[in-house]
Order: C-alpha cells, then structure tokens, then sequence
C-alpha cells in the first residue's frame, strides 16, 4: 500500500474516532453560539453548557446531542483523508531526503496547506451540521414562524441548492471557514509535533507510547481553539443566518455586530463545551490515525 492510500485510510478512521467522541460537544457549542441576544430584561434561552445539554434532552432525548452527525460522518472520510493526504504530501515535498524528520516550523506549513485544502468540504458540510443543530436554538427568535424547519442534511442541502443561490449557497461562509482551518490547522500540526518531539527528548518520536500520543493530540486540538475560536463563531451565525433577510452582510460585519451587542464574551459563546470536546476528541483522532497508519507499515 502506497504512502498517499496510507494516509488516506487512517485519516479516515482518525476522523471517525474524533467525530464520535466529539459530536455531542460540538452540538452545544452551536446552540449555544447561534442562540439570538436575549432583549433587555429577559434571559437568554440557555445560561450555559449544562443547561443547554439538559434542555436538549428534555426536549429531543439524548439523540439530540447527535443531530446532525448525518452530514460530518458522511464526509468524515474525505474531510480527514484529505487533511492527513495533504499534510502527508507536503511532507514528502519538505523533506531533504526520505524519511527525514521535518522541524515544527515545517509541520505547521504542512497544517497550513491542508487546512486550505480541507476548507472546500468543511465549509459545506459544517453549513448543513450548523443549520440542524441550531434549529432549536433559534426556534424562540423574531424570525421563528418564516424559519424553514428541517427533516435531515439531504433536506438542508435540497433547500440550499433549491432556494439559496445553488452550489454557491453551500458555500456561504467560506472566508471564515478558511480563516479557521488555515491558521487552526497550523496551529495543530506544529504543537503536535512540537509536543511529541519535547516528550522523546529529540525529533526521534516512533517510540512514543499511546499514552504521550493521546496528551499530544489532545493538548493540540485545545490550541485549534485558543487559536481561532472568534472565528468559528462568526462562521456558524453567518451559515444559520437568513437567505432572504440577512442580518450580516459579511464576516466583518458580523464580527462588528456580535462585538458591538455582546461584547468580548459574545465572540466566545459556546467556548467551554468546544475545549471540552477538544482535547478527548483530537486525543482519539490522532492516536487512531497513528494507530492505523502503523499498522499498515
């Protein structure tokens, strides 16, 4: 089996692991950033994480936590075949002879352009996964009774292609979406490798056990966070926002927006359940990237 089917099978099962472990998470996390601003004197629908899991399961039971699974784990597989293809690719292309360890300044040039590359199907399919989970949340707005309500991710996408612009409407939140996964992937890469390389003492790291490969993983996935979380906020208000009566005209303008009503805080709504979801979810996907990719030689 070839380098480039290497990566791309044990990206594929890196990506599963991480969607499993962290999709219940990532659904709180949008519920909780695409919640409108509360009017003057009332409270906002949710008061924070827990609220938000023991509401959603009040209401939709514990399959709740996992609506809009359907879209991410139909392309779990070519969303992280592609990052690790990518960065594998880039790799060989970096390095000065085969085999060669890359430096952390080299692996988070790798992380850049496989964020590029990825960003073409995270942005679609983080739109149809925003608009499921965030129904609930946005159910109690001014907008509620023109809300189109959903029955799954073919039924957002059919409606997306139908009544917003075509293929085009799949990609509306794209400048953030690359702005996340570009300097986000970056981020992961380099702190990956920079990890693993301080705990073998070297840029030896193929002895590494399980147990340092799970800290590196997860402790990069917190960083993805710390690093771009801002800007995942303004792409899921952006990718739930209404077609026809938009209330932002652009990432800017949405970033001035939530700034100018909420504060620093509204730009990080939704920012504990996504650290939560981030260190067990990353530390999975890369122990089950490493894992499969050894096994396979």
């Amino acid at each position: 089996m070839g380098d480039v089917a290497k990566d791309l099978t044990s990206g594929t099962v890196g990506g599963a692991a991480q969607l499993i472990v962290g999709h219940p998470f990532d659904t709180i996390k949008v519920k909780l950033q695409s919640q409108p601003a509360p009017l003057p004197g009332q409270a906002p629908k949710y008061a924070g994480a827990m609220d938000a899991v023991r509401q959603t399961i009040a209401v939709e039971g514990p399959r709740g936590l996992y609506k809009g699974m359907g879209a991410p784990l139909a392309t779990v597989a070519a969303f992280n075949a592609v990052l690790f293809t990518v960065r594998g690719q880039m790799e060989a292309l970096l390095r000065s002879e085969p085999g060669a360890t890359l430096t952390v300044g080299q692996q988070v040039i790798c992380g850049a352009g496989a964020g590029v590359a990825v960003s073409f199907l995270a942005c679609p399919t983080e739109l149809i996964k925003c608009r499921l989970q965030a129904q609930s949340a946005l159910a109690d707005s001014a907008s509620a009774g023109a809300m189109v309500k959903y029955g799954g991710p073919m039924d957002v996408a059919r409606h997306v292609l139908r009544s917003e612009g075509g293929v085009r409407g799949l990609f509306k939140g794209m400048v953030p979406t690359l702005a996340r996964e570009v300097p986000g992937n970056a981020v992961v890469f380099g702190v990956y490798e920079a990890l693993k390389q301080y705990m073998a003492g070297g840029p030896d790291t193929s002895k590494l056990g399980r147990g340092s490969i799970l800290t590196a993983g997860g402790l990069a996935g917190a960083a993805f966070w710390l690093t771009v979380y801002p800007t995942d906020v303004v792409k899921s208000v952006i990718q739930v926002d209404d077609y026809k009566n938009p209330k932002y005209s652009g990432s800017i303008n949405a970033l001035k927006q939530i700034f100018a009503s909420e504060g620093l805080k509204g730009l990080y709504k939704g920012f504990g359940p996504a650290m939560a979801r981030s260190v067990p979810a990353n530390a999975a996907c890369f122990l089950a990237y490493e894992v499969t990719r050894s096994s396979l030689g």
